[in-house]
């Protein structure tokens, strides 16, 4: 695990769209696994313009998205297709049939958990994994105590993270799908590079018992500890309560990888 503290929210953001832009240069036919949120709109927005800025083809990229609520469809306004699609897919040259959401509609989720992990594999596999963090440690909808091994998967999701969500659901509770379809832990750590992106001090906590903290199933999150090749991007405010800090900013200094990656 390599890790960037960057001054605030805004750098951090643009320094993880330029990795993903980095990452479509250098590999046109990326597989590319994507996340929402809030965090994720910015990121989004900021890798649209650095594609059009510097005329960067996505026409053989594919996508797959983390997850996706049961019960929405692709024209619900709080589905993550419905997401995807104004966040990005439409700003950049993508192939609509390259895009991969799972169908929270599907007649039998089971059987769409197990597609759709057959069909990350027919891809090739995920090369680099986008990811932000829930309060209560989960990466992608795998919430505490999820199997740290586990496959695309039907998931019922934590009270914290319906309170979480609840704000685009007019913070309306009822309103908050309650199981959602979600690549697995072991899914997210088969990717050949992964990218996690927090910011805000109300994250400061749970990303300390993820980087710091021990392997647990009660932190999903914690499971990227085992990635060979995972990059942690932060602000100020979501580092602050690590006891390592010293350490990783002399990582930062000396490490010729994040040089590199600071000098963009």
């Amino acid at each position: 695990m390599k890790i960037v503290i960057c001054p605030d929210a805004d750098r951090a953001r643009w320094l993880a769209a330029q990795v993903l832009a980095r990452q479509v240069k250098t590999k046109p036919a990326s597989v590319l696994g994507l996340a929402t949120g809030r965090t994720m709109e910015a990121i989004y927005g900021l890798l649209a313009e650095t594609a059009r800025q510097q005329s960067i083809d996505f026409s053989g990229v594919t996508t797959f998205n983390l997850d996706e609520y049961i019960g929405l469809g692709a024209e619900h306004p709080q589905s993550y297709r419905y997401y995807m699609q104004a966040h990005l897919f439409q700003h950049v040259t993508v192939a609509a049939e390259n895009t991969h959401v799972p169908d929270g509609t599907a007649a039998d989720a089971e059987a769409e958990a197990r597609s759709y992990e057959e069909r990350i594999r027919e891809a090739g596999g995920i090369d680099l994994q986008l990811l932000g963090l829930g309060e209560n440690g989960h990466i992608g909808f795998n919430e505490p105590l999820s199997a740290l091994s586990g496959r695309t998967h039907v998931v019922t999701l934590a009270q914290a993270t319906l309170k979480q969500n609840a704000g685009m659901f007019g913070n309306d509770m009822a309103r908050v799908p309650t199981r959602a379809l979600t690549m697995g832990t072991g899914t997210i750590l088969d990717a050949r590079e992964a990218l996690l992106v927090v910011t805000g001090d109300t994250k400061a906590e749970i990303v300390g018992r993820v980087i710091e903290g021990p392997l647990t199933a009660l932190v999903p999150g914690s499971a990227l500890q085992l990635h060979p090749r995972c990059l942690v991007v932060l602000d100020e405010a979501a580092a602050s309560r690590l006891s390592q800090r010293d350490a990783i900013l002399w990582q930062m200094q000396h490490d010729p990888e994040l040089r590199d990656l600071l000098a963009v």
